[in-house]
């Protein structure tokens, strides 16, 4: 079975096992390792991707349910939001080891994609299933809320 969907706007085909996780089909056969395994049953967030503009968990998404959809990784993120993040993701020195940032990343643009002011709480709320095992989470909320007053200044 063919699965034809789009990755970081380009289309692309997959032959193979239809209940294949997304994730291998991103690593292993188009070579996009920016998306990392962490635990496999969706709970850490390191394999975070957007699926039609929304977070999704690469690990326990069958390929089969991405066909004719766009998905984003960390690689694809792009645009005023993406860049905010990545600025202050770095300005903030967000990171430790950089396992989980990946999808760090991708969780807190659509979070800002849907909130562009986020308090504490919807930071957390955002940002929940999102483990960070070097326990940056205050450099993480600070880069949030720093790239969402960026985004308010520049609009």
């Amino acid at each position: 079975m063919t699965i034809a969907f789009t990755v970081n706007a380009r289309p692309v085909r997959f032959d193979g096992d239809p209940e294949t996780p997304l994730l291998w089909v991103l690593r292993d056969h188009l070579g996009l390792t920016g998306t990392k395994y962490g635990c496999g049953i969706a709970r850490c967030g390191a394999c975070t991707v957007h699926l039609d503009g929304r977070n999704r968990r690469a690990c326990v998404t069958p390929v089969t349910s991405v066909a004719g959809r766009q998905v984003t990784t960390i690689e694809g993120a792009a645009g005023p939001i993406a860049d905010a993040v990545k600025t202050a993701w770095i300005a903030s020195d967000t990171p430790q080891c950089g396992f989980c940032q990946p999808g760090q990343v991708m969780s807190a643009i659509g979070l800002l994609k849907r909130v562009s002011r986020p308090d504490d709480a919807a930071i957390d709320a955002g940002m929940a299933g999102n483990i960070c095992r070097c326990a940056t989470y205050q450099r993480i909320r600070k880069a949030i809320k720093d790239a969402a007053v960026t985004l308010d200044a520049k609009a």
